[in-house]
């Protein structure tokens, strides 16, 4: 399989997680939103869909919508942490005192 070209990734706002939909499968990233802090507590990707860098995708989408509206990151997730510390440009979004995650 491969979900390049028909990877659709959304942010829905009533469920609290960022979703990429290929085909019928679907990739989530759940996350907790609160005073201008998106923690960011699950990713989960179907057994299909792994190791074709859906999750990633969804991450790095998560990030930069994150990062447009202003808001800071707490990164619970063990996924969301490793895709933060491989890719230092989002580490500004961090909460300053949940670096720890990301070393």
């Amino acid at each position: 399989m491969n979900p390049e070209g028909n990877l659709i990734i959304r942010d829905n706002l009533e469920v609290h997680r960022f979703e990429a939909q290929v085909g019928d499968s679907l990739a989530i990233a759940e996350y907790r939103l609160r005073d201008g802090v998106i923690t960011f507590t699950h990713t989960e990707v179907p057994e299909g869909l792994r190791g074709h860098g859906v999750a990633s995708r969804l991450i790095k989408n998560a990030l930069d919508e994150s990062r447009a509206q202003q808001y800071q990151v707490i990164p619970l997730c063990p996924f969301v942490a490793a895709y933060i510390r491989r890719h230092p440009e989002y580490q500004d979004l961090v909460v300053p005192r949940f670096n720890h995650l990301i070393s």
